[in-house]
């Protein structure tokens, strides 16, 4: 059986109070939105740097975010713990702001995405039958997979025509990225718009840790992305002096030179192949899988995934993990891209187990502190 009366609980005692004012559809929203309220009420809702720890889960989420040097900071972040009054739910997302009103742009869908994610998801819990028994867990899992890829289908559909016709926010020459994880008890689903990423951190068969990631980077040169934006008129190219930088432009060639296939916003493109469609995968955990990060690409451009996983592993104190993958990022830009100005840094990193007692080896202490010199 698979039941979630901690959410159903706690959203009908809400919509109760509401139930009568608006059409159902509305009453629901405001039911998440209230939700949501509630969370940031108890302190498990982080929309900053910081940390969130539940006392009814093993999650503890560290969270940290830089401003680069183009100006003001156009990534943010979310983490809500208790994700629809579920005790073994989390939602996590990093946003990646760009164009002139990329912040606002990046603010927007940060604060948009989980409370209509939630909603929908309702109406999808409704609309289908989780109270039969299933032959087999996997049956089971794939069915709430499939419940939580068709809400995020619907919710990105619907957030990004809600800032087309923003008039508060212009998204034409503007825009996001976005990926985010809900883990529910074992289950990882990821959802990804653009190139941030989402790495996961796995114990090898040798004792190892090692990187896992678990999005893709969508860039307009990888061949379905090409192929799309193409048959919809627009055209991918380098410029002369950004060898190997392929953007997304209209059919006249001057605008806007976007470095991604997929994007919330950016709507002078969207008739021309980009689109702001998710993609959305599933993996269950496992007791070998530790943690996972999800960062901005002024993360990735500099470090790597298995760079990334050493530092957060190596970091004694898991409420500075987050903060020091972004100053270690900090550090490789000024190292690896000198005259060039660094871009904003944000990170997540999601723990899935409790902390070990014992403490850090000095040895490992001291090999962190060499590679950060390295970077």
């Amino acid at each position: 059986m698979v039941l979630f009366p901690s959410f159903h609980d706690g959203l009908s005692r809400i919509i109760s109070t509401i139930k009568g004012r608006n059409s159902q559809k509305d009453t629901g929203k405001e039911a998440a939105e209230a939700l949501a309220k509630d969370a940031r009420k108890n302190e498990l809702m982080l929309s900053s740097s910081g940390n969130v720890k539940s006392s009814k889960s093993d999650n503890f989420a560290s969270v940290c975010s830089k401003r680069g040097q183009k100006g003001i900071n156009q990534d943010s972040s979310v983490v809500w713990e208790g994700f629809g009054s579920q005790d073994d739910m989390i939602f996590c997302g990093i946003f990646d702001g760009h164009g002139p009103w990329g912040h606002f742009v990046s603010n927007k869908v940060r604060e948009s995405v989980p409370s209509l994610l939630l909603c929908n998801w309702q109406e999808n819990l409704a609309l289908t039958s989780l109270g039969v028994d299933f032959e087999m867990d996997l049956d089971r899992n794939l069915h709430q997979f499939d419940i939580w890829k068709q809400s995020y289908l619907k919710t990105y559909a619907a957030i990004d025509q809600e800032l087309k016709q923003n008039r508060k926010i212009d998204s034409f020459f503007s825009g996001t990225t976005a990926v985010t994880i809900i883990k529910q008890g074992e289950n990882l689903v990821i959802a990804n718009v653009g190139d941030s990423r989402a790495v996961l951190a796995t114990t090898s068969i040798d004792g190892s840790l090692v990187p896992l990631q678990l999005t893709i980077d969508f860039k307009p040169n990888l061949p379905e992305e090409a192929e799309r934006i193409t048959q919809s008129k627009g055209r991918v190219f380098c410029l002369h002096d950004e060898p190997g930088v392929y953007r997304v432009w209209m059919p006249n060639g001057k605008t806007p030179g976007l470095s991604l296939s997929r994007a919330f916003g950016d709507h002078c493109v969207k008739d021309f192949g980009l689109v702001s469609e998710p993609d959305v995968t599933r993996r269950n955990i496992s007791s070998r899988d530790q943690f996972v990060i999800l960062a901005t690409d002024g993360v990735w451009d500099v470090i790597s995934n298995q760079e990334a996983v050493q530092v957060v592993s190596l970091t004694p104190d898991r409420e500075e993990s987050a903060r020091r993958l972004v100053e270690c990022a900090g550090r490789a830009w000024s190292c690896k891209k000198k005259g060039i100005a660094m871009d904003d840094i944000s990170a997540i990193c999601l723990f899935f187990h409790p902390s070990p007692s014992q403490q850090i080896d000095p040895q490992l202490i001291s090999s962190q502190a060499d590679m950060m010199k390295a970077l």
